[in-house]
């Protein structure tokens, strides 16, 4: 192990993330707040720690390797997960504790959107605008995990989706260099978050609240400015925007840079994943209006239909904006959306959950199994966009659904063992593992109630999911840290 690579990389990405500090003090000076002073103590701390870190080893030329790429990728959460609460632990509105901070902190970082804090339209403009700008960072910091490095690591929603792609796009990177993959991936996301920043300003919100809806919209955060989320508006073509962008941030950056790339949008319908992930979003939507309009829930059918298809969308992309409270709606609905956050958005993007592409070859070859069941003697490969797809990409979804499950039922235990109801714990469970945020029971509105100890075994959660597990739990395998 080559600890002086990782730590010549980790002490470069607190001194890069310092840097993320000085838009609040901004904001704080021009809303005139009075709390720039714990973001510039906290800048100056993470910039010294920083370059305490990286300047021993800056001028060292050292090879990182698989072993030290996942303690990396680990650290690049755990690390910028604790620094990124200094500023609320420093600030004395809100002052929160700790365990609260570095809950909040994760839950941005991760896209989670689950929060302990209360009376938010009444916290500093700073405070307010630093929630959404770290979902912004953790959601750009998702997809090159996925799509620029985490392949080259051998795991990650990507290694299956190069399974389905023909052509160049097989190859570790999607230009010869990572940096030019980083920068073109930085260009996209930049620009859908200031498409959507100027489509809400547009449709009528203001500036600040613009800018940071888009901050968590684009990066399927959930965050919001307003206690009340999306609902504090209620306002139609907010909703619509919100759809929209919710479901761009949700689709395959590297399918993005394909049509971008190539001007070409038709290759999102020749896209297996992008096909399955709007089946699945037109029949759960569907299932969901048809069961409001039945139940009379809301006083008309168009209400049903804005509030019905706004929450699928929000859902199971993960965002987690609210217009609704979901959670006392009729029927099995409640349950029927944390299930659907289950399968998440699609491989390579902001959104969490299992992701489309797994649900896709888990019911491929569930119909597969059944047709041997009538022809047993028959060879039936499972194909995506044409091409069979290896059997060691289906053990790996396997191995993926089993620790899956055995994570929410082991972490639910945990939760229950806290003294938690089974309802808020599992749901509470499921929204962090799939960086959902709302949730059922107790944990409806905010996570304010769930006791410490919940608070770190959730913040474990929204990292495990965040991580795809397979990247977190191999660090707790000792066979990885022997040789």
């Amino acid at each position: 192990m080559q600890l002086l690579a990782v730590q010549q990389i980790l002490g470069l990405l607190l001194v890069l993330f310092s840097t993320t500090l000085l838009p609040p003090v901004l904001v704080s000076w021009w809303y005139e707040d009075h709390t720039a002073r714990p973001f510039l103590l906290a800048y100056v701390i993470i910039l010294s720690a920083g370059l305490l870190t990286w300047l021993p080893v800056c001028r060292r030329r050292l090879d990182l390797r698989v072993r030290e790429g996942f303690v990396v990728v680990v650290l690049f959460w755990l690390v910028l997960a604790g620094v990124g609460a200094l500023p609320l632990v420093l600030a004395e509105h809100p002052h929160m504790r700790p365990v609260d901070a570095f809950f909040e902190s994760v839950s941005g970082l991760t896209t989670t959107g689950a929060t302990v804090l209360t009376g938010i339209d009444e916290l500093p403009a700073s405070i307010r605008y630093y929630r959404q700008q770290l979902q912004w960072l953790g959601g750009m910091g998702i997809v090159v995990l996925a799509v620029a490095i985490m392949p080259m690591l051998g795991v990650g929603g990507m290694q299956l989706y190069r399974a389905e792609t023909p052509g160049p796009m097989k190859d570790n990177k999607l230009t010869p260099r990572i940096t030019e993959t980083a920068k073109a991936l930085w260009y996209i996301y930049l620009g859908l978050t200031v498409a959507c920043a100027v489509a809400y300003w547009l449709a009528g919100m203001e500036p600040f609240d613009a800018i940071g809806h888009a901050f968590a919209t684009v990066s399927t955060g959930g965050f919001s400015t307003h206690d009340q989320s999306m609902g504090y508006f209620d306002n139609t073509a907010l909703d619509m925007v919100a759809i929209v962008f919710m479901f761009l941030g949700s689709i395959n950056f590297a399918l993005h840079f394909m049509v971008w790339r190539s001007r070409r949008p038709l290759h999102y319908l020749r896209d297996a994943e992008w096909r399955f992930f709007v089946n699945v979003l037109f029949f759960v939507g569907l299932t969901v209006v048809a069961a409001l309009y039945l139940s009379d829930y809301f006083d008309t059918p168009e209400r049903a239909l804005r509030y019905g298809v706004f929450q699928v969308v929000s859902v199971v992309t993960s965002t987690g904006f609210t217009t609704s409270d979901f959670s006392a709606w009729p029927s099995f609905l409640p349950v029927l959306l944390i299930v659907a956050s289950c399968l998440g958005g699609c491989a390579g993007s902001t959104a969490g959950g299992i992701k489309m592409i797994r649900i896709t070859l888990l019911y491929k070859q569930g119909k597969r199994e059944m047709l041997r069941l009538v022809h047993p003697n028959a060879l039936m490969p499972i194909k995506l966009g044409g091409r069979p797809v290896p059997s060691s990409v289906i053990d790996a979804v396997w191995g993926f659904l089993s620790l899956y499950v055995t994570s929410l039922v082991v972490l639910s235990l945990a939760m229950i063992a806290t003294g938690l109801d089974w309802v808020t714990a599992f749901s509470a469970v499921a929204a962090s593992l799939n960086n959902l945020g709302p949730s059922l029971g107790a944990v409806a509105a905010n996570y304010a109630a769930v006791p410490d100890a919940g608070k770190w075994i959730l913040s474990f959660a929204m990292l495990l999911g965040r991580l795809e597990l397979f990247t977190l739990l191999v660090l707790l395998m000792p066979a990885f840290w022997r040789g």
